[in-house]
C-alpha cells in the first residue's frame, strides 16, 4: 500500500498515545542534532532509532521506506554531485562520494522523523499542540491559532495534492499521454495538462474550504478543543532525555 508523505494512519501504540508536542519537541531536537553530528555511528544509531519507533507505532517499514521515495530523486541528485569532480577532467572521487552518502542519510532520517509525527498524529492533534507551543507569541500578537490551523491545513493537503496527482495522470495516460517517452523536454511537456488541472484543482479546494470554515463562522479566537493535552509522565522523560542528548551532541560530549 502506497501512502503519500503527510498522511495519518490511525493507532492504538505508545507512539499514537505520545503527546503531539513531545513528538514535535523531540523531532526538533533530533533534526538540531543531525545537523552537527560527523560520525557514522551516531547517524546510524539515529536511523536504528527511528525504524525502531516505526516498529512499535505498527507501521510496516517497507509501506514507510515506499512513502519516502520522493526522497530519493534528492538523495540521487545529492550522491552525484558530491561523488564527480568536473575539475581537470571527469573523474570519480571517494572522500566526496563519502561526503555524499552521509548527507543523503541524514536527509532520509529528517525526513523520515518528520514523516513519522504526521503517521502517528491526527490533524486535530497536530494543530492544538503546535497552537500550545505557540502560545506564548500570543502577548506578540501573533495569531497562534491561525497560523497553527495553516500548518495543520498544509499538512493535510500534502496527501490531497499526491492523490491528485495519480488521478490526473491516470486520465492523462487512458487518453494517449506518455510521460517517459522522448527527450527531456518532450517528457516536460507532457506535465504541462497535469500541472494546470492539478493547480485548479488545488485552488478550488482552497475555495471551498474557505468558504465552509467562513459559513461556520470560523474565526480561531476562544477556540474550544474537544480533548485536552496533557502530558504524561512518559512525555516529560522523553522530552527531557532528547533534550539532554541534544545538549550533549551539541556540546561535543557525544561523537
Amino acid at each position: 500500500m502506497q501512502i503519500p508523505i503527510g498522511s495519518y494512519v490511525p493507532g492504538d501504540s505508545a507512539v499514537h498515545r505520545a503527546d503531539p508536542r513531545a513528538k514535535l519537541l523531540v523531532t526538533f531536537f533530533l533534526v538540531a542534532a543531525l545537523f552537527t553530528l560527523k560520525s557514522w555511528y551516531l547517524i546510524v544509531a539515529l536511523c536504528t532509532v527511528m525504524m525502531l519507533v516505526c516498529v512499535i507505532a505498527r507501521i510496516n517499514v517497507r509501506t514507510f521506506l515506499r512513502m519516502l521515495k520522493p526522497v530519493l530523486w534528492i538523495g540521487a541528485f545529492t550522491l552525484i554531485v558530491n561523488s564527480f569532480s568536473f575539475v581537470g577532467g571527469f573523474h570519480f572521487i571517494l572522500p566526496g562520494f563519502m561526503r555524499g552518502m552521509f548527507f543523503v542519510v541524514r536527509l532520509f532520517v529528517v525526513m523520515g522523523s518528520t514523516a513519522l509525527i504526521t503517521l502517528t498524529t491526527s490533524p486535530v492533534a497536530l494543530t492544538d499542540g503546535i497552537a500550545i507551543m505557540m502560545r506564548p507569541l500570543a502577548r506578540l500578537r501573533v495569531p497562534v491559532e491561525d497560523v497553527a490551523m495553516m500548518i495543520s491545513i498544509g499538512i493535510r493537503f500534502i496527501p490531497t495534492i499526491a492523490e491528485e496527482i495519480d488521478r490526473i495522470i491516470l486520465a492523462q495516460t487512458a487518453r494517449g499521454a506518455t510521460f517517459n517517452e522522448g527527450s527531456l523536454l518532450k517528457r516536460a511537456r507532457a506535465w504541462i495538462p497535469v500541472l494546470i488541472p492539478l493547480f485548479v484543482g488545488l485552488f478550488r479546494r482552497a475555495d471551498a474550504l474557505a468558504r465552509s470554515m467562513d459559513a461556520r463562522c470560523y474565526t480561531g479566537i476562544g477556540r474550544t478543543h474537544l480533548r485536552e493535552l496533557k502530558l504524561k509522565l512518559s512525555d516529560v522523560a522523553l522530552m527531557v532525555v532528547s533534550g539532554l542528548l541534544f545538549v550533549l551532541i551539541v556540546g561535543g560530549v557525544i561523537r
